[in-house]
């Protein structure tokens, strides 16, 4: 089973927008709402393709509420424990080129209490062989040092662990062995503090997390793909450019994609992880890559040590 952990998840409404003017009176063309949240996502894309997750979340309010009834009928399992404050709303505007701002909420403080009912839960439902994905920003208040429970509790219940977060709370995690980081360009630059401009610059910060304690990094890098590096092979995957409809949530659509098919070795887990990501860029909202929208045979994986010229090449 893969379970998922949003300290922070949200209410997703995006409005769609023919063009973004700052200070303008705009009229959307459609809205739709769908739960948001790293955590969240991963799971939602795992339940359209027929996988049974358990999303772990605070949840607070009637925006809450919402979020939770909604992941039921997406047919994700909802472990919801239940806060004081009111779960947030973000806003995305998305334009036709693909255009997104987003406007996020800073969400709720969670308590002492509320977060020993979270790692409670994990400690509950995790086992051995299980994967737990813990993702997304930290609520207001809530120091870093919360996410090394979190990666404990799951190891000390047997399970893998997927850490998809940033800054001070991915560098805690780190300290604790994650079984898989998984950073975008901007994120894995921040967490070595070095310029990544080239394949042969993502692989180096990449091992850097390696031996910062990482088990494996899967590195996302927008139309560049993505890159899978761990103490054997470094990997990068890459799809022929699609219309872009909203990019919010392709990394997310990464990560699950690589969880769905991890049993089945590197190339394979890469390969399945950038065709969900490029489904998922064509899906209006906050939407996720559905069956019948992903085509992993597009999908190119090369072994970067046999293809010394990938290095040189530049990241758009």
């Amino acid at each position: 089973m893969i379970i998922t952990i949003t300290l922070n998840p949200s209410l997703d409404r995006t409005l769609l927008v023919q063009h973004f003017e700052r200070g303008a009176v705009l009229r959307a063309d459609a809205t739709r709402d769908d739960p948001g949240g790293k955590g969240v996502n991963v799971a939602r894309a795992l339940a359209a393709h027929g996988e049974q997750p358990c999303a772990v979340l605070p949840v607070g309010g009637s925006i809450g509420k919402a979020l939770a009834a909604q992941l039921a009928e997406a047919g994700v399992r909802v472990e919801p424990v239940a806060i004081e404050g009111a779960t947030r709303t973000n806003i995305t505007v998305a334009e036709p080129d693909g255009t997104t701002t987003k406007l996020n909420e800073p969400g709720p403080y969670l308590s002492g209490e509320e977060i020993d009912g979270l790692l409670d839960a994990v400690t509950r439902l995790a086992g051995s062989g299980d994967w737990v994905v813990l993702g997304g920003s930290l609520p207001p208040g809530v120091e870093p040092a919360v996410v090394p429970l979190f990666v404990d509790a799951a190891h000390h219940a047997g399970a893998a662990v997927a850490l998809d977060t940033s800054g001070e709370a991915l560098r805690a995690g780190l300290t604790h062995a994650p079984d898989l980081v998984k950073p975008n360009r901007e994120e894995l630059a921040e967490a070595v503090g070095a310029t990544v401009a080239t394949i042969a610059d993502v692989i180096d910060a990449c091992r850097v997390l390696l031996g910062g304690g990482a088990g494996r990094v899967l590195c996302s890098l927008g139309p560049d793909g993505a890159v899978y590096v761990d103490n054997e092979v470094s990997l990068h995957g890459s799809a022929p450019r699609t219309d872009v409809r909203n990019t919010v949530g392709a990394g997310d659509a990464l990560l699950a994609g690589y969880l769905r098919a991890v049993g089945r070795g590197p190339e394979a887990a890469l390969r399945t992880a950038v065709a969900w990501a490029t489904a998922a860029v064509g899906t209006a909202g906050t939407g996720v890559p559905t069956p019948e929208s992903v085509d992993a045979s597009k999908v190119t994986v090369v072994d970067i040590q046999n293809s010394p010229h990938l290095l040189i090449k530049e990241l758009l």
